[in-house]
């Protein structure tokens, strides 16, 4: 008895496999005319008892489907980052143009459903449905089974969806009640149970149409590395975001410093951060550029050092001048400045004109509306103390010195 099989005739567009004449007792597999610039493999006599009786048709159906499944993975990143795209031009906009954003969300939505039709529509022509029309006259006429097996679909993402904002509110309320519930730890516990409640919903839904999940990891591993390789900048922020939102290096409301950017942190999500700066402008950093450079925090510790410089003359008793200086700040202590750690006051450097002493003070709940004021209060002392003592606050100086000639002839 032979297998006798034959793949032949396959359409345009294919690497052109032809599988032919197995004989009985072998696979005597042959994967001939491959035309130029494909990989020109050929296989053949493979014998019996080997592993090798499913080569040939591996290259059937790889020949005519990576391509199409490439194909898919593209159109499901395109979709993916264009949603996203749309997230975020929607969230500037609305920060700009519409605080309520009712109008702006009404047009996101819209987009979106018209980008998830136009990947439907897609996605039926990448895997040959020309007529796209027939195609969605036999989706509207569906067998009793393929309906039910909708509707539970559509009522397990549904319930998912209400169990997350139900989530959310209890978790808002919990912190309501809980003063040691930080606005960072909720955004962990919603986000961590929003990815939970989806993922327990799509296997549920998986389940529900008879698919097996191995098979479903089987292509999730096939995705994974066509969209780790297109989306790695993505994936990168991602993994960044979950990495800030357990590992904590700042909260809510912390001043902070990163990538050459200053301001008060006004969110952070799985993809970004979100900074309110001294100026009021709202920055969006990746995730990843987070994670990968340094970081300054100066809400940490709950308290910021401040310093101010001040030159005096070189004829000046610099002890008198410390005293002074760290005497006058002390005085201003109380909304702003603090009384301990006790202000310092500290030579640094001599300067073109002046001898420069710094005084280090210490405010608490530091931000920069605060650092102004404890600056704008120091330098004010400093300067009173300083003119009622009569020590001088000098400006830079320079010296002319001019050489004289011995020829009176030059002087003229």
């Amino acid at each position: 008895m032979s297998i006798g099989t034959a793949v032949a005739a396959l359409p345009a567009g294919t690497v052109g496999t032809a599988v032919a004449t197995l004989p009985a007792g072998t696979v005597g597999t042959a994967v001939a005319a491959l035309p130029a610039g494909t990989v020109g493999t050929a296989v053949a006599t493979l014998p019996a008892g080997t592993v090798g009786t499913a080569v040939g048709i591996v290259a059937a159906v790889l020949s005519t489907s990576v391509r199409q499944w490439v194909a898919t993975a593209a159109v499901l990143f395109g979709v993916v980052a264009a949603s996203f795209g749309i997230r975020q031009v929607g969230r500037w906009l609305r920060s700009e143009y519409d605080p309520r954003g009712s109008t702006l969300e009404a047009v996101q939505a819209a987009l979106i459903v018209a980008l998830a039709a136009g990947a439907t529509a897609a996605v039926l022509l990448i895997w040959g449905e020309n007529d796209i029309g027939a195609a969605l006259a036999g989706a509207l006429e569906p067998e009793p089974s393929t309906v039910i097996r909708l509707l539970v679909t559509f009522f397990l993402l549904l319930g998912a969806w209400g169990a997350t904002v139900f989530v959310e509110r209890v978790i808002s309320v919990v912190a309501a009640e809980n003063d040691a519930l930080t606005r960072h730890q909720q955004e962990v516990g919603y986000n961590v149970a929003k990815v939970g409640l989806y993922l327990l919903a799509v296997v549920a839904a998986v389940a529900a149409w008879g698919i097996k999940i191995g098979d479903v990891l089987l292509g999730a591993g096939f995705l994974s590395v066509v969209l780790g390789l297109a989306a790695r900048q993505t994936l990168a922020s991602v993994l960044a975001g979950f990495i800030l939102l357990f590992g904590r290096p700042f909260d809510i409301g912390d001043w902070i410093v990163v990538d050459d950017q200053e301001g008060v942190i006004t969110d952070v999500s799985i993809f970004n951060t979100e900074l309110r700066t001294v100026n009021g402008e709202f920055v969006v950093i990746p995730n990843d550029v987070v994670t990968n450079t340094s970081l300054v925090n100066r809400s940490r510790r709950g308290r910021l050092r401040v310093d101010v410089e001040v030159g005096v003359d070189y004829d000046t008793d610099l002890d008198r001048a410390r005293e002074l200086a760290t005497e006058a700040v002390a005085d201003r202590a109380g909304d702003v400045i603090q009384e301990v750690p006790e202000p310092k006051t500290v030579l640094v450097r001599f300067g073109d004109s002046a001898v420069v002493l710094e005084t280090r003070f210490w405010i608490d709940d530091p931000s920069a509306e605060r650092r102004w004021e404890a600056q704008t209060q120091a330098v004010t002392a400093i300067r009173q103390a300083f003119e009622a003592a009569e020590i001088t606050i000098p400006f830079p100086q320079r010296t002319l010195n001019q050489r004289l000639s011995e020829d009176p002839e030059d002087e003229r």
